[in-house]
């Protein structure tokens, strides 16, 4: 088992030097370009261990990620220095938010639909619900509650491997919906419900309704 920095160098060469000296401490004009064309992105964060995590042992900090989509453009760049993503309606856990009330620092991984490289820009939270914010979205799908507020520190281009070994973006990659049971279904039988579960055709058409809803002027 790998314990210590010097094990683990024994099993991979140093990084060229063009892989560390691409982190830049802020978004330059390439990185904004990305993150203007980039409908979605990962969002990580790390928070206090929840009561099920500190019983099993484990204790420390948890860490999230969490999906984020929203039309190209979605996240906006007002400087070098400033990343802000629009916190959108969802399933009410708050789990990013609140393990940035307890931890700032954030990671994020921008992708775009049919381009093999991705963004990862590292830095620090805050949740913004002042007016200055959310009124920079009044124009989008939904004015947001809050708005997260990245300080960037870090901001890199990753390159294409991962994506070329899944075959992400290439259409005889893509399995059919029908190969898992509906996401009610698995809930369903995870928790032991007792109603029964809600169709797949009938989930996506209230979402749709949601997404609907969220158009129409607040």
């Amino acid at each position: 088992m790998i314990e210590t920095l010097a094990q683990l160098r024994t099993l991979y060469a140093e990084p060229a030097e063009r892989a560390v000296r691409k982190q830049r401490p802020l978004l330059d004009g390439h990185c904004q370009r990305f993150i203007a064309l980039s409908p979605f992105c990962v969002v990580a964060s790390a928070g206090a261990a929840t009561a099920q995590g500190a019983q099993g042992g484990q204790g420390g900090a948890l860490l999230d990620a969490s999906p984020r989509g929203g039309a190209p453009g979605f996240v906006k760049t007002p400087d070098a220095h400033t990343l802000l993503l629009p916190d959108s309606g969802g399933n009410n856990r708050l789990d990013t938010l609140t393990n940035l009330l307890a931890d700032p620092r954030i990671g994020l991984l921008f992708m775009i639909p049919g381009v093999d490289e991705t963004l990862r820009v590292n830095g620090t939270a805050r949740l913004r619900d002042e007016a200055a914010f959310t009124d920079l979205f009044a124009t989008e799908r939904q004015r947001p509650k809050l708005v997260i507020e990245v300080q960037v520190a870090e901001a890199y281009l990753h390159c294409s491997k991962a994506f070329m070994r899944s075959r992400l973006w290439q259409a005889e990659a893509q399995v059919p919906r029908s190969v898992l049971p509906s996401m009610n279904q698995m809930i369903h039988d995870q928790i032991g419900l007792a109603a029964e579960p809600e169709t797949h055709e009938a989930m996506m058409e209230r979402y749709r309704a949601q997404l609907a809803q969220e158009q129409t002027p607040q």
